[in-house]
């Protein structure tokens, strides 16, 4: 990959990046696990209001990231942290995969994305028949089109039925060969941020930006 150009001088030593997502419960989160890892040496900043969301028709999970990414680079001269998550079910050939968020259609809520993958795996009995993979991208693109990313990925099983309160989106549903048979929704965020495959995914990101410099004109060591 190319190795991430300094962006401009924030306050201070910590540098700006702007989440492509315009959740502050996100921008949070994110946030909070960058501070853990790199001493608070970047600085997360939410998408301008005037900045619209971003219209993800890529075949990737990369793509989707580097759109968002990329889009919102643009917009504000800065650089720019943006994800897509996928879940791929063995049984249904790796469906709905990209089309995650949209798995029962445009408009469809979470609950109908749930329900539709409910559907698909009726008949299939609890066990390793209903394995699956939850998959994000994590992306940083600077303005001038360099980029960095990191993969993460969270091995687990459709339960039969819908169980837990916390979370969102698939949550309810997925549960981890690496935990105790709990959903994502059943565990505390701090249990499911160290088995998920978006906490995997930043906690890499994190890694290969490595500590921001002190200012403009040094060059931050990207993966090679």
């Amino acid at each position: 990959m190319i190795a991430a150009p300094a962006g401009p001088a924030a306050a201070g030593t910590r540098r700006q990046l702007v989440c492509a997502s315009a959740n502050p419960d996100k921008v949070a989160e994110i946030q909070t696990l960058f501070d853990e890892l790199l001493g608070g040496a970047w600085e997360l900043l939410a998408r301008p209001v005037d900045v619209p969301d971003v219209v993800e028709d890529a075949d990737t999970l990369a793509g989707n990231a580097r759109l968002k990414a990329a889009a919102v680079a643009r917009a504000t001269g800065l650089p720019a942290v943006a994800d897509d998550t996928g879940l791929f079910v063995d049984a249904l050939d790796g469906a709905p995969g990209v089309h995650t968020a949209r798995y029962a259609g445009d408009l469809a809520d979470p609950l109908a994305n749930r329900a539709k993958l409910l559907d698909a795996l009726a008949g299939v009995a609890e066990g390793p028949g209903r394995a699956a993979s939850f998959r994000t991208v994590a992306m940083v693109v600077w303005p001038d089109g360099a980029e960095v990313s990191a993969t993460g990925e969270c091995r687990g099983q459709i339960a039969v039925m819908e169980r837990g309160l916390r979370g969102f989106g698939y949550d309810a549903l997925f549960v981890p060969d690496d935990g105790d048979g709990r959903t994502f929704a059943e565990m505390s965020e701090a249990d499911k941020h160290a088995r998920s495959h978006r906490g995997a995914a930043f906690r890499a990101l994190a890694a290969a930006l490595g500590p921001a410099p002190a200012g403009p004109g040094e060059a931050t060591p990207g993966p090679t």
